[in-house]
């Protein structure tokens, strides 16, 4: 596998995605090549990555292509460092998620990103959730936060009060 490479194939597939969608294909399953379906397994990846971030581009104008590729390397990174390679074989239950209004310290939202992040990061998120969709957008530009660098956070603080405060110490970033 040639890994140096990995950022202008994604970006060459994330174009291509949203090519495909903006000519009507709307579901992941055949929104790739069989081979590039497979490059994404290999590195962690799914096709359903690239759907959301097409359907989300298309219709919101973004996240944009850099945005998904820093997301992406991160779990990469994640599953060849942390996972050996190997998915987890786990999808998480979108039901178990606290609400969207949850709140902790008065930070709403942030109660169900983190457990949301945390599947993204083992590639446990089920098909109907997307790790940077609208929602997370919203929260991560309020507080100035990239989604990256979120992702990376959880990655390193298993603790979800840390990253609570972690993000009050970032304040609203504007």
């Amino acid at each position: 596998m040639d890994h140096y490479a990995f950022p202008t194939r994604f970006r060459a597939l994330h174009g291509e995605a949203v090519r495909r969608y903006g000519t009507g294909h709307r579901t992941a399953a055949g929104l790739l090549p069989p081979a590039d379906e497979e490059w994404l397994a290999a590195n962690g990846l799914s096709p359903q990555n690239l759907f959301d971030y097409a359907e989300d581009f298309a219709n919101y104008g973004e996240p944009g292509p850099e945005l998904a590729l820093a997301i992406e390397l991160v779990r990469r990174d994640y599953f060849w460092n942390a996972q050996g390679g190997k998915p987890s074989g786990r999808v998480i239950d979108a039901d178990t998620l606290p609400a969207k209004a949850d709140a902790v310290q008065g930070v709403a939202w942030l109660p169900r990103l983190i457990p949301k992040a945390r599947a993204k990061l083992h590639g446990e998120l089920p098909p109907s959730l997307m790790f940077g969709c609208g929602g997370d957008r919203r929260f991560f530009r309020e507080r100035g936060i990239l989604p990256a660098e979120f992702l990376s956070l959880v990655w390193r603080e298993p603790s979800d009060e840390k990253v609570v405060d972690w993000v009050l110490d970032r304040g609203t970033g504007k």
